[in-house]
């Protein structure tokens, strides 16, 4: 026995030892020069229908310019070696610690990660980018023996030739050209460390992109640069981020609303381990879920409700099937270089964040009878919250006061809950965890969320609105909005295929339970739509909520939505301004999300869902409650308009049939109550009162 365990072990140690050696003899790194030339195979991207194109990736293999390590100033390397890989200098091509990491990600199911500048460039000579143990054990040993062969200088120099940047550009000459206009020996530490930030991931990390994680990024690049000892803190204090320019369009890729597709389908994949350098080399053709009949009622729509209104008006739209997760419409603006306004910057939802207050009350058997104060305005720890109009509502259950959009009812549900339960709720939905970089739905200083997270105090993205209701349409199963059906090579060879794995949002252990507090939730949104006066066409049942959040202590506001769904599609319509100037319609009367929101979301749903069967919401326990136990009572006429007032009025509570307000929503920091204003937690006002001055958009 002893025997054979000595054997175990001297083999146990001697194979490692012999692969090892094996692998230094007959591994070898070809020239970037001959695998840039094999990359010249165009990805096609697809609609839904397999006919219709989207657009195209055309690899610029000419947009590249080698330049010597002795032409990029000594800033413009410690940027990129701060961003990819700070011991380069000293590490013998590989980093252990990254490789553990690796190994344990994708023992977990995750990605790899823990790549050196040397495994890189590796990566990219060879084209073998798949994620698996066997590439990270050959990576390892050619690192190894490319960092014994070469100088350090050498490695760098062939990496910042080869590596992709975005914007077409290989290589740090071509980016500095892309980004900046101007060669790589004139940039600045700031505007090196926006490219060398942007080679992580060049689709999501482009400034004109998504400018809020470049941002980030580009923080987390000076910081290493300070660490390092590369550039002192009175250098990095004075930093400021630099203006780029704007991008310019690769062969074949659209320059209208789907070159927004396009940078999502190229992210999704590269989070699927397939990226550019592979499509580059494999070609071929990408399956996305995008219904073409939708997107075009999409871009349509909007242009169509946004004709003749003021010019810094914008919109978003976003339609998921809730069924799968596939977004069948994804609209981020007319301009494929500027902002993606569905997934780039965020937005204050409102109050179509309520939902998520009465999902995390329902978790508590708090139900949409239960009945709850709604006096306006309410002052808690000396920051007020107020109704429309300073509108009281003595008593009213919690489905009136979302039809209503009763914000102090919502204020004191929180108050019960906790604002940490509707995060959670949201977050359980489908809302991120952290959105552009940073964490979500939170307090910067604490990282804890304060009370006006139930009236959309938080910024969060239209995909994300458009998701997270598509859980609620799908009975609690929670689907990720995914873009790419499938990617096959040019050879025919299916690389990816999207796998649906729903998952129960709301209650792991309880399906029943589960598809309960979905539907509870629904129930409490099915009279908005009609009462906002938005209803579907034919009295097709929807659940929806909208929301407006005022543009800081003006009067004004900044942002209106309409969010709402039926069984088989969730749109999450945006309209604002990105600049944060106030949005008035061509009346110049403020709008809300019943609105010009309102309008883009039923034209939309209507004409999608013409000719389809009408379907109808599943049966529910109401949870709770069983009945409400507040009593009708008279209303004041719908178009009498209430004077603005901080004390409590005495009229008398609203039927929901006939005035319906909806909400202008919170600032981020909500102040004492002043004369004459709920700021900064408001309601839209009834349909009276827009009807004075034109619908109110």
């Amino acid at each position: 026995m002893c025997k054979v365990a000595l054997v175990g072990l001297l083999l146990a140690i001697l194979m490692p030892v012999l692969t090892f050696f094996a692998g230094w003899l007959f591994l070898s790194v070809p020239s970037p020069a001959v695998l840039a030339a094999q990359r010249k195979q165009i990805t096609t991207i697809m609609a839904s229908d397999g006919t219709t194109e989207i657009g195209r990736y055309v690899p610029e293999d000419g947009n590249r310019v080698p330049v010597s390590l002795a032409q990029v100033p000594m800033p413009v390397q410690n940027a990129v070696l701060a961003a990819e890989d700070r011991s380069f200098r000293s590490n013998p091509g590989f980093d252990v610690m990254g490789i553990a990491r690796a190994t344990w990600n994708q023992l977990n199911g995750g990605s790899g990660g823990g790549s050196t500048i040397t495994q890189q460039y590796i990566k990219v000579a060879t084209g073998h980018d798949e994620y698996s143990m066997f590439r990270k054990f050959r990576e390892v040993i050619v690192a190894a023996k490319i960092t014994k062969q070469e100088s350090k200088d050498r490695i760098l120099e062939d990496y910042l030739n080869t590596i992709y940047f975005g914007r077409g550009a290989y290589g740090i000459q071509a980016a500095s050209q892309a980004y900046f206009g101007r060669n790589v020996q004139n940039l600045t530490v700031s505007q090196a460390a926006v490219l060398a930030g942007a080679i992580r991931s060049p689709s999501r990390l482009d400034p004109a992109k998504n400018l809020p994680q470049a941002q980030s990024r580009w923080n987390f690049v000076l910081d290493g640069m300070v660490e390092k000892g590369w550039l002192s803190p009175a250098d990095r204090a004075g930093a400021r981020y630099p203006e780029t320019v704007a991008p310019s369009q690769a062969p074949g890729a659209p320059t209208d609303d789907r070159a927004h597709i396009v940078d999502r389908v190229m992210e999704e994949l590269d989070k699927q381990g397939i990226n550019r350098e592979q499509l580059a080399a494999g070609g071929g053709r990408i399956t996305t879920t995008i219904d073409p009949r939708a997107q075009q009622l999409a871009r349509d729509t909007v242009r169509t409700e946004l004709r003749g209104q003021p010019k810094n008006l914008h919109s978003s739209l976003v339609a998921i099937d809730p069924r799968s997760g596939g977004v069948i419409a994804y609209y981020g603006g007319s301009d494929g270089d500027g902002f993606d306004l569905a997934g780039g910057p965020a937005w204050n939802p409102g109050s179509a964040f309520k939902p998520f207050t009465m999902l995390a009350a329902l978790e508590r058997d708090i139900g949409m009878n239960s009945v709850y104060e709604g006096s306006s305005p309410l002052v808690i720890d000396g920051h007020s919250y107020a109704n429309s109009e300073s509108r009281n509502y003595p008593k009213l259950t919690l489905h009136d006061a979302m039809t209503q959009s009763v914000n102090t009812a919502f204020v004191r549900l929180t108050q019960d809950v906790g604002p940490q339960a509707v995060r959670d709720a949201a977050v359980q939905a489908g809302i991120p965890e952290q959105i552009n970089g940073k964490r979500a739905m939170a307090e910067p200083d604490s990282g804890a969320p304060a009370l006006g997270i139930t009236l959309g105090q938080y910024p969060v993205h239209t995909i994300d609105m458009a998701s997270a209701y598509a859980t609620f349409a799908a009975d609690g199963m929670r689907r990720a909005p995914f873009f790419v059906r499938e990617y096959a090579n040019a050879r025919g060879t299916v690389e990816y295929h999207h796998l649906d794995q729903p998952q129960p949002a709301f209650d792991r252990t309880n399906a029943g339970r589960n598809a309960q507090l979905a539907r509870n939730v629904t129930a409490t949104l099915t009279d908005v739509a009609r009462s906002s006066q938005i209803p579907l066409a034919g009295g097709r049942q929807v659940a929806a909520k909208t929301g407006t959040h005022q543009r800081g202590d003006t009067g004004t506001n900044s942002a209106a939505w309409t969010v709402g769904y039926t069984p088989s599609i969730s749109t999450a319509v945006w309209v604002g301004d990105p600049a944060n100037s106030a949005i008035k319609n061509s009346n110049g009367s403020d709008i809300f999300g019943r609105g010009l929101p309102g309008a883009i979301w039923q034209r939309f749903m209507n004409a999608y869902l013409m000719g389809t069967p009408m379907e109808t919401f599943p049966s529910y326990t109401v949870i709770g409650l069983a009945a409400s136990p507040v009593e009708d009572r008279p209303l004041p006429t719908p178009r009498t308009r209430e004077p603005r007032s901080p004390t409590p009025s005495a009229t008398p509570e609203p039927n929901i049939e006939d005035f319906v307000p909806t909400p202008i929503e919170p600032s981020m920091k909500p102040t004492r109550p002043r004369r004459n204003s709920c700021f900064p937690f408001c309601d839209e006002p009834a349909p009276g009162d827009e009807e004075q001055s034109g619908r109110g958009g």
